[in-house]
């Protein structure tokens, strides 16, 4: 079969020491800072074989997320932009939905409670998680102290099959009712995506209740879904801060009520005058411009009226945030990081909302073939016109 996969050298920045989770020369979780010069390239492999509690998924829709487009991104100095967990050589890939086809015992079906048997439509957590640490036994598994990822230390989904041990899966059975098997397989793949933004929003966050105003800065595929959540949670006022006119269309469909361009709007001015001089109870940040968004939030905090607003940040980026903390303080105001997608129920809660209505859809934009995922790994570190785009296998 074959797989998209990306190595890299092993070279630590000046200063850089091991920590008791990184493994020397395979793997490391601060990758910005120890592998240089990105590489990738479609290379054939076994198809793998089930064992004790696992499944082989026959992969059918995997999409490509910014995280994969900066692993296979660098700076002038070579060192990668990603600066989570990575162990490469890897095949990338962790958006999916396929077909399982073969299974070993003990392989349970957690909806369920039955072995599969083959055939069923399935989606993946991508944070697979051990289930004996500390933070695991705490209901805190995207923390794992001994966490892998699929497509980022362990082989994804950019392949024709891929292994999975069953508890990563969940099956896409409630979606056979209001969508035909190809686009069960389409919103399986987003499944992951949207269920990182509910983590951030309702699960970390704490949500909205009915009436509430929402801010979402970044209208990436996080930002776009965190849009529709929120706005089937009850968000009175659901404001979207993106300059991307592609996206902001896509925004609009997906929920926003209104939208901000930053680099031709005062994000600040906007945001009271949309919300009449409150702010909003949440601001979600999912651009990765930490020094630049959260100071035009803070001031939003600060103006508007509204105490004990919850800031989120949900995306990745190695850099300091300016915060101040007579703000936190006199305004009772809170800053939280959400990482990751599992536990919590929250797959089962994405899979049950999207069945009840909840229309993601509209965020894949361009859909592509296995070959030609090098080449939009290279696109869409500029070209920020599509949303998702999804490999079709």
């Amino acid at each position: 079969m074959k797989g998209v996969t990306l190595s890299a050298e092993w070279c630590p920045k000046q200063g850089f020491e091991l920590g008791y989770k990184d493994i020397e020369k395979k793997q490391t979780y601060l990758g910005s800072r120890v592998w240089r010069n990105p590489k990738v390239d479609i290379i054939e492999y076994d198809i793998p074989k089930a064992g004790v509690g696992e499944v082989i998924v026959n992969v059918k829709a995997c999409g490509i997320c910014g995280s994969d487009v900066h692993m296979a991104q660098a700076y002038e100095d070579g060192y990668i932009y990603y600066p989570g967990l990575t162990g490469f050589p890897v095949i990338l890939g962790h958006e999916l939905s396929g077909i399982v086809v073969d299974v070993g015992p003990d392989a349970l079906d957690s909806r369920t409670g039955k072995p599969f048997k083959g055939g069923e439509y399935v989606c993946t957590e991508e944070m697979l998680w051990c289930g004996k640490c500390i933070p695991c036994l705490d209901g805190q598994p995207n923390h794992c102290e001994r966490l892998n990822e699929i497509g980022f230390n362990i082989h994804g989904g950019f392949a024709d099959y891929i292994k999975l041990p069953a508890k990563s899966l969940w099956n896409l059975e409630p979606l056979k009712k209001i969508y035909s098997k190809d686009e069960i397989l389409l919103v399986g793949s987003l499944v992951e995506p949207t269920s990182v933004a509910y983590n951030a929003v309702i699960t970390v966050a704490g949500g909205i209740t009915p009436g509430e105003n929402v801010v979402i800065s970044g209208g990436g595929p996080i930002g776009l879904l965190a849009c529709a959540i929120l706005k089937k949670q009850g968000a009175s006022k659901v404001i979207l801060s993106e300059p991307e006119k592609s996206r902001t269309k896509i925004g609009k469909k997906m929920g926003a009520d209104y939208v901000i361009n930053p680099l031709k709007e005062d994000f600040v001015k906007k945001v009271l005058e949309y919300t009449n001089g409150m702010g909003a109870d949440i601001y979600l940040e999912a651009t990765g411009l930490h020094q630049i968004v959260w100071p035009q939030i803070e001031t939003c905090i600060w103006e508007g009226k509204l105490i004990g607003s919850t800031v989120c940040l949900v995306s990745r980026a190695d850099e300091k945030m300016p915060v101040t903390g007579e703000v936190l303080q006199v305004k009772r105001a809170n800053i939280c990081g959400a990482y990751g997608h599992a536990g919590h129920k929250n797959f089962y809660k994405v899979i049950e909302s999207i069945a009840s209505g909840m229309d993601i859809l509209p965020i894949i934009t361009k859909r592509i073939s296995l070959n030609e995922i090098p080449k939009y790994l290279e696109i869409l570190q500029d070209d920020k016109s599509e949303c998702k785009v999804t490999c079709i296998l």
